[in-house]
């Protein structure tokens, strides 16, 4: 327990502000095809992230829309997820600022994985 109240704050200094840009230059941590459109997997985003991230960004992007997580505890935003359009679906990619940190907040993985296939 002390070493992780000791490692979030460091991790947290350490990772600082980012912007959408510096985000997207780091390897997605997860590459997935859903069987949903884009905005119908950008709105199941916005369902499940509300309550821990209040509200997300959402603009177009190429064949599909970019969606844009604020940050928890720190400012600036915390993940990107770049949904391209598809045939029968969306191609999924999600950059997230602190991808190399095992202790990040886990609500933006979970919520990710729950809108591949939630109906």
């Amino acid at each position: 327990m002390k070493w992780g109240v000791l490692v979030l704050p460091l991790a947290l200094a350490v990772s600082g502000c980012a912007n959408v840009a510096e985000i997207n230059e780091t390897l997605p941590t997860m590459n997935v095809i859903s069987g949903k459109k884009p905005h119908e997997y950008a709105q199941c985003l916005v369902e499940k992230l509300a309550s821990s991230r209040g509200a997300l960004q959402i603009e177009p992007h190429k064949e599909g829309v970019r969606v844009i997580v604020p940050g928890k505890l720190a400012s600036g935003p915390a993940a990107v997820f770049d949904i391209e359009d598809r045939s029968g679906g969306s191609g999924i990619k999600l950059h997230e600022r602190m991808s190399n940190v095992p202790v990040r907040p886990k609500d933006i993985q979970r919520a990710a994985t729950a809108c591949i296939s939630d109906r």
